[in-house]
């Protein structure tokens, strides 16, 4: 039987991001490979990056699979290690913050001395995030009380917390009740920590870009703070709820990608982080291993599960890493260059916002437990939904983008930061 809380709620967006340089909006074609080219051109950052779109098709893909597969109770092995494997989705949300901290910190670094700064980074972000999220709230708390069919729905019940919605505070509601207790919009907690992120990144960028080695130590302390704050408030009994969906225990991700964003662009820089794959790797394996051992031979296990997702998130940003800086031809290039991972990237933002209703409907109906009564299989049962949801999903994504996102997007051209070389565009 499905569960429609604690999990139900984990799972990140996030906008997606156009990366072209500074002196065209129009993206740039990917350089093709020759047979002995086996190297990134020279200026790493300049063009579109395809392989950005991939990384942001793995999150979604993995948050998707999370929700439609992972909130399970199995009924045999097979059922267990499918659960097992599939909650594993849930760091798709992670990796959505470490690619949205790289991503928007090089775009405002890239834009530093832009004297329209501000107005062109926050009304990009409005006309990317805004129509879309706004959109549907306005579904949800205006024309789903309007339908009698619907009045007296847990949907329409969410009437009475709309507030937090339009203020993007739900993961604050969500912390104060210690629970994912917003049944169809819980997700949107993660969207309220990007966007409370966004009022003051762009101030720090601004006031340290030109110190770059200030800048770096900061974002550094940033994430070792968030890092350290998480395993203190769940030795001190803050819930498991709080210690997710609180902007500043979600920092390290952010601060993470950051931190690369602005090393990347510093002389010998992509040098530099290449040697930083292999022991970013290292220490989430060697966190995890330390977390393992002190869950099952320390009375402070349970607290310190923090460790896990700092592990994770290390591990993540070297994944990062190396799918942006696997030489053309290799197999890293070739999976995150896909057509489905790029689609899957471009409709990222959309998928994130409307698969939970499908998820969570599932869930709540136990329709996995219907349907396997009828063909006879839970797993096929799983599989069908899964599918089903996912294809639901994405159709409706895709309507929306073409049909609704993309016109308030052509306007993003009004706003388009001063030219600077090697910039990064959302």
């Amino acid at each position: 039987m499905r569960q429609c809380h604690e999990t139900a709620g984990r799972g990140y967006p996030f906008g997606s991001f156009q990366v072209t340089s500074a002196s065209s909006a129009t993206p740039q074609p990917a350089i093709v490979a020759t047979s002995t080219e086996k190297q990134r051109p020279t200026s790493l950052l300049s063009g579109h990056l395809p392989a950005l779109d991939g990384v942001r098709g793995l999150a979604i893909l993995a948050v998707l699979l999370f929700h439609f597969v992972a909130p399970t109770h199995p009924h045999g092995p097979v059922d267990a290690a499918i659960t097992w494997l599939f909650a594993y989705g849930a760091l798709g949300v992670d990796l959505f913050f470490v690619l949205s901290g790289f991503l928007i910190t090089g775009i405002l670094y890239d834009s530093r001395a832009d004297p329209a700064y501000f107005r062109n980074f926050y009304m990009r972000r409005v006309l990317r995030i805004f129509p879309l999220y706004y959109g549907v709230l306005v579904l949800i708390f205006l024309a789903v009380p309007a339908i009698p069919a619907l009045r007296g729905s847990e949907i329409a019940a969410l009437s009475d917390k709309q507030a937090w919605a339009w203020l993007y505070a739900v993961n604050i509601y969500l912390a104060i009740h210690g629970g994912w207790v917003l049944s169809y919009i819980t997700h949107f907690w993660s969207l309220a920590v990007e966007e409370q992120f966004y009022l003051l990144w762009p101030l720090v960028v601004w006031l340290l870009a030109a110190r770059p080695r200030l800048f770096l130590a900061f974002s550094l302390a940033t994430a070792a703070a968030s890092f350290g704050s998480r395993i203190v408030a769940s030795l001190l009994g803050v819930s498991l709820t709080a210690t997710t969906v609180l902007t500043p225990f979600q920092l390290d991700s952010l601060a993470i990608g950051g931190f690369l964003a602005v090393f990347l662009r510093q002389p010998g820089g992509e040098a530099g982080v290449r040697r930083l794959i292999v022991p970013m790797a290292l220490t989430g394996i060697l966190l995890l291993i330390l977390q393992f051992g002190v869950r099952h031979f320390t009375e402070h296990g349970a607290a310190l599960q923090s460790l896990r997702s700092g592990a994770f998130r290390l591990m993540l940003a070297a994944l990062l890493l190396q799918a942006l800086l696997a030489p053309s031809l290799s197999r890293w290039s070739r999976f995150f260059r896909s057509g489905p991972m790029i689609n899957l990237g471009k409709y990222s933002y959309g998928l994130y916002v409307y698969h939970h209703f499908f998820s969570y409907y599932f869930a709540k109906q136990e329709l996995d437990q219907a349907l396997a009564s009828v063909i006879g299989s839970e797993v096929a049962a799983l599989v069908i939904l899964a599918v089903g949801g996912m294809a639901a999903s994405m159709a409706i994504a895709w309507l929306s983008y073409e049909y609704f996102e993309k016109y308030f997007l052509r306007l993003k051209r009004l706003w388009s930061p001063a030219p600077q070389p090697r910039a990064l565009r959302v």
